[in-house]
C-alpha cells in the first residue's frame, strides 16, 4: 500500500493493473477498507486488472488508514478523501465501482463531482428502509473498538458522527432527488438482506435515468455471468481516448 495525506488524515492507498482507472470503494460498512474485496464473490482486484487500472483505498480510521474524529464528521468528509486521492493520482475522470457502503460513497461523489465518473456499478448498495437501529448497531459497534484511541472525540462527538452518517434512510448519503438527478450510468447488482435491502436497490434504478438492475449476481452458478456483464458495461462507458487516461 502507498500512503498519503490529506489534512490530518493519512489514507492507505492501492493501484493495480494498467488501463482506464477504476475506482474501487470496497464493502466493510465502517471498516470499508482495499482487503475486504479479496474475501467477496467478485473482486474487482481479481476480475479487472488485466485491462483497468483498479484503485483501492482503505477508508479513514478503516485499514491502515487513520484520522481525528469529530462531530462534524459525515459523508462529505469521506467524498473529500476519496476526491483528494484522484486528485493525488491526477486521474481526471474515472469509472466508479463499489459494494455495500460503497453504494452510498459513489452516489455521494456523482452528485459532488458528476463531471468525474463516467459510469458506476453498485454491487448490494448499503441502505434503509425502516431500520435505522441495523446500520446504527454496526456504526456504534465501530465507534466502541475505536474510541479508545481517539482522545480528541468524547460522546457527544461519536453520537454525532454517527447520526450524520446514519440518520437519513434510502441511500444514506443522498436523497432521492440526488438520484433522480444522475445522468451517469448505473448498472446495480441488486442487494437483498436487511443492511442491503432489495427495495433500495429497486428504487435507485426506478429514480435513476439511465439505471440497469441485475437481481440475481452472485451466487456460484452466475458469476460467470455477473463477471461478463460488469466487463461489458465497464468496457460500454469507456472512453475513446483512454489510452491517453492517467
Amino acid at each position: 500500500m502507498a500512503v498519503f495525506e490529506h489534512g490530518s488524515a493519512r489514507i492507505d492507498y492501492m493501484v493495480e493493473g494498467d488501463g482506464f482507472p477504476v475506482f474501487a470503494i470496497a464493502p466493510g460498512g465502517m471498516h470499508s477498507a482495499n482487503d475486504i474485496w479479496n474475501r467477496m464473490p467478485w473482486n474487482p482486484r481479481v476480475r479487472l486488472t488485466d485491462r483497468y487500472s483498479v484503485i483501492g483505498m482503505d477508508q479513514r480510521n478503516a485499514g491502515a488508514s487513520t484520522a481525528p474524529v469529530s462531530g462534524n464528521d459525515g459523508w462529505s468528509t469521506y467524498t473529500s478523501d476519496q476526491l483528494a486521492l484522484l486528485d493525488h493520482l491526477g486521474i481526471e475522470r474515472c469509472h466508479l465501482l463499489g459494494m455495500c457502503i460503497g453504494g452510498p460513497y459513489e452516489m455521494a461523489l456523482i452528485t459532488a463531482a458528476p463531471e468525474r465518473f463516467t459510469c458506476a456499478v453498485m454491487l448490494q448498495p448499503a441502505g434503509i428502509v425502516d431500520d435505522h437501529a441495523v446500520m446504527r448497531d454496526l456504526y456504534d459497534g465501530w465507534a466502541a473498538d475505536l474510541a479508545p484511541t481517539h482522545p480528541e472525540a468524547d460522546a457527544a462527538a461519536w453520537s454525532s458522527f454517527g447520526d450524520n452518517m446514519w440518520s437519513a434512510d434510502f441511500l444514506v448519503s443522498s436523497t432521492r432527488a440526488d438520484v433522480a438527478a444522475c445522468t451517469t450510468p448505473l448498472l446495480v447488482m441488486m442487494g437483498n438482506d436487511q443492511w442491503h435491502p432489495q427495495a433500495v436497490s429497486r428504487e435507485i434504478v426506478d429514480l435513476a435515468p439511465n439505471a440497469r438492475l441485475v437481481e440475481r449476481w452472485k451466487d456460484d452458478e452466475v458469476l460467470a455471468e455477473t463477471d461478463a456483464t460488469i466487463k461489458a458495461f465497464l468496457a460500454e462507458h469507456t472512453p475513446a481516448d483512454a489510452a491517453a487516461a492517467p
